[in-house]
């Protein structure tokens, strides 16, 4: 196997494991969302902006993370 066939594996693993831990990360602050909206329904508006922003930076970690393992594959 050359070393650019090894750049390109190594860079699918690597987006693969950012987008998995993004999912699970998404996951598990949505379940948690919903079950404190559940037990306190006069502070869902709360809830809601908080796991937007924790969502919106679990994202941006995720698309950092995607767009190393992109440079890392690219280069030559």
């Amino acid at each position: 196997m050359t070393s650019v066939a090894l750049a390109y594996l190594s860079a699918g693993f690597g987006a693969g494991l950012a987008v998995l831990g993004a999912g699970l990360g998404i996951g598990k602050l949505a379940a948690a969302a919903m079950e404190g909206s559940a037990r306190q329904p006069t502070a869902a508006g709360d809830i809601r902006t908080s796991m937007i922003i924790a969502a919106a930076l679990i994202e941006g970690a995720t698309l950092f993370a995607i767009v190393v393992c992109l440079l890392l594959a690219l280069a030559k």
